[in-house]
């Protein structure tokens, strides 16, 4: 595989993970760490901040602007004393991609060093299947997005991939797609595109995104409940991603709500995703109407099983009275798992998005009021209720910004 520019970001042999070389590489680490944190900083800074000498601190700072990784920003400003040189990342001097599988497309995005979007592409044509074909049309994808930009190839250091399911981040392996073969589908995609990648599930990519995005940390423990086709939750404690022993916390979905024999998609009945989901709604939408009731979708489609999600969500914004039943009751039913969640996690903050989401007061509104009826009041009043504010490329993004804080922080990966 081809060896990014910037070696101090490679895996070092174990043989070599001692004495001063080692020591000093650690020590450029830790600086572009509180670099990327400050956004500037004087040798001084540095030097007190890391117990270490201003010569040795120094010399690992030339050292960094003659690899392209940090520029002198000029001298700072005081009032007293010679003025400090202070020094910055440069922000194209790396660059992360961040891709994110839906059933049907692909979106992805290129982000530099200092965090601005660079490229993004939606709606490519993709076919999500459990095979080898899909899984080669996902390189082509990936590769064909990267030669088209030929001059950012040698700055790219890592690719974050997001799958819906559940996938294990540390091993690489995805339980849903690519599970054909024994060899970890981080592995493969590595191999194919020649770039190190991770793999992600989206709900938990688009937690970090929401968390990370936000301009104050001040909340820390958070939830992102991902209301689309399928029901996923992805947590955050403390500003950590919540994994669990084996990488598949937040199944939310599956958590056996109801007495209704609906057969999963996990092969377990009563799920709450059988009734709270995209899945559910276009399936919920079909009997009644098969059961006589009405719908302006009903001239819009000759055939009623061509009816979608996004369809029927258009037609509540568009007064459907039927779809906004539907889902009004639907949100009546998450509220009541959303309050389960409040009463376990006590958290500071829920945020919703997905494609449920995008009927904002037909679905926002009535799961307010469950929560507000059926959660105990001391243990919500800190909570705070929040729309998504549905950013495009949420998913990209998310999966760049952990590139970013795996780069940076892989012992926390």
């Amino acid at each position: 595989m081809k060896k990014n520019k910037h070696n101090i970001f490679n895996d070092i042999p174990d043989e070599q993970k001692s004495g001063v070389i080692f020591k000093n590489l650690q020590l450029k680490k830790k600086i572009i760490r509180l670099l990327d944190k400050k956004g500037a900083a004087t040798i001084n800074d540095i030097s007190k901040k890391f117990n270490s000498s201003s010569p040795k601190v120094s010399k690992l700072i030339q050292e960094l602007i003659d690899e392209g990784l940090v520029e002198d920003l000029g001298k700072a400003e005081t009032d007293v004393g010679r003025r400090p040189h202070l020094y910055g990342l440069i922000g194209d001097s790396m660059y992360f991609i961040g891709v994110d599988l839906g059933r049907n497309s692909i979106e992805i995005g290129l982000m530099d060093f200092n965090e601005n979007p660079i490229l993004f592409s939606k709606d490519i044509e993709f076919n999500l299947e459990n095979s080898e074909k899909s899984l080669l049309q996902l390189c082509d994808i990936i590769n064909l997005f990267i030669d088209k930009n030929p001059k950012w190839r040698n700055k790219i250091i890592r690719i974050g991939v997001n799958l819906s399911g559940r996938v294990n981040h540390l091993s690489g392996y995805s339980h849903n797609f690519f599970n054909f073969t024994k060899i970890p589908l981080s592995s493969i995609l590595q191999e194919k595109i020649g770039i190190p990648c991770f793999i992600e599930n989206d709900t938990r990519a688009r937690a970090f995104y929401e968390f990370y995005s936000r301009k104050s940390k001040d909340s820390e423990n958070i939830l992102y409940v991902n209301a689309d086709y399928g029901l996923g939750l992805g947590v955050l404690a403390q500003g950590k991603l919540l994994y669990g022993k084996s990488g598949y916390s937040g199944e939310f979905g599956h958590i056996p709500f109801f007495n209704n024999e609906i057969i999963c998609i996990c092969g377990k009945k009563g799920c709450l995703e059988t009734e709270v989901s995209g899945r559910a709604l276009e399936k919920q939408f079909k009997d009644k109407l098969k059961g006589g009731q009405s719908s302006s979708l009903q001239n819009a489609f000759a055939n009623i099983e061509n009816i979608k999600m996004d369809d029927i969500i258009k037609a509540a914004n568009n007064d459907d009275t039927l779809s906004i039943e539907l889902i009004g009751a639907m949100a009546e039913k998450l509220g009541k798992g959303i309050t389960t969640l409040i009463h376990l996690y006590n958290p500071e903050l829920i945020i919703f998005g997905g494609a449920l989401t995008k009927s904002k007061d037909h679905f926002f509104l009535p799961l307010q009021m469950t929560v507000n009826k059926y959660s105990l009041s001391i243990v919500r009043a800190d909570t705070q209720l929040e729309l998504s504010e549905g950013t495009e490329g949420t998913g990209v993004f998310g999966a760049c910004y952990l590139a970013k804080h795996k780069v940076l922080n892989p012992n926390l990966s």
